[in-house]
């Protein structure tokens, strides 16, 4: 028993869509109705009550029909909360998180302060900037990020000292560091990380439509990454830690990218991706037909297996695989 446990009380959980259909924002308040048997969602519930934010959902920016492929966002289904406590820990957990996503959609933004303080030694400008929470919002369920879990606000108390400064007052300096550091590289992908980025796979595409064009579909399917990541792994292109997760390149799979690099460079580029995303776009919209998309895409693909047939690319890998294996071969000896 585990999170199967958890997705009979969610709606299809195999879906990439984030927002809801028009039929179901309707009939949302059997789902609100649903959840009051949930213990921990009946104080934000009652507050929903009281705005009244369920009875006009249709008209917010979390429906839209046009948005829907397949299936509209999850959501707890409202049913199956007395059988909650006899489920694991780590699934109790992953229906909280749903359900507070889902509750906050009916709670207003969250409101922000900014300051900005400027002060000066001497001829030297000192540039000080933060931001306070001013008004909860859908933050009340969700939780407030940073804040203590004694419900200490060290924010908001230093928020009111610097409302007592005024412009030109002069200031105690209590002491002067220079604090040195080294810049450190990009952290590495974990299992999690990883899977954002082959969602977000367009976010580095320059062309606007083409970015926009895979935006929200990237690299497979929400009901499909975590297994493509899963074959990596089993074919010993990816290594994968087990206790923290991170994913690193194994020799083969390094291998395997310069040999792409070398002979079929845009196989590892998104904008290939978008590309014939957008094609089949314009067979939905009827402006290309799906012969023409077919042609296109077998033409493609032979020129790309004839250039590789023609061509001997060794020459060009030898001295990259010689570099990868020297610093494969560094790193077992440490």
């Amino acid at each position: 028993r585990g999170l199967g446990d958890v997705y009979k009380r969610q709606t299809y959980p195999r879906t990439d869509a984030r927002v809801l259909s028009t039929a179901v924002a309707k009939e949302i308040h059997k789902n609100l109705n649903g959840l009051m048997q949930y213990e921990p969602a009946k104080p934000y519930l009652q507050d929903i009550v009281g705005f009244g934010s369920h009875k006009g959902l249709e008209k917010t920016r979390y429906v839209n029909d046009k948005q829907i492929t397949d299936h509209y966002a999850i959501i707890p289904t409202g049913q199956g909360t007395g059988g909650l406590k006899g489920l694991p820990n780590l699934s109790q957990k992953v229906y909280d998180v749903i359900v507070r996503r889902f509750l906050s959609i009916f709670y207003p933004p969250a409101v922000y302060q900014k300051v900005a303080i400027v002060t000066k030694m001497k001829e030297e400008s000192f540039f000080s900037s933060f931001k306070v929470l001013a008004e909860e919002g859908y933050l009340k369920v969700a939780g407030v990020p940073g804040k203590k879990s004694d419900g200490e606000d060290t924010d908001a108390a230093f928020f009111d000292k610097i409302q007592g400064l005024k412009k030109g007052m002069t200031l105690p300096v209590q002491s002067l560091d220079i604090k040195e550091g080294k810049t450190s590289p990009p952290k590495r992908y974990n299992s999690g990380s990883l899977i954002l980025a082959m969602e977000n796979a367009g976010q580095l595409i320059e062309d606007e439509d083409l970015r926009e064009q895979i935006k929200g579909s990237g690299i497979g399917t929400s009901a499909t990454r975590a297994e493509i990541v899963k074959k990596l792994v089993s074919n010993k292109y990816i290594a994968l830690n087990k206790k923290t997760q991170i994913v690193t390149p194994t020799l083969t799979g390094e291998m395997i990218v310069n040999v792409v690099s070398a002979s079929i460079g845009s196989l590892l580029n998104p904008t290939l991706t978008a590309s014939w995303e957008k094609g089949l776009t314009y067979v939905a919209e009827g402006s290309v037909t799906e012969e023409e998309y077919m042609q296109k895409l077998d033409k493609f693909v032979t020129q790309k297996t004839n250039i590789v047939k023609q061509n001997n690319f060794q020459y060009q890998l030898r001295p990259v695989s010689y570099t990868h294996l020297r610093a494969h071969e560094t790193l077992s000896d440490l």
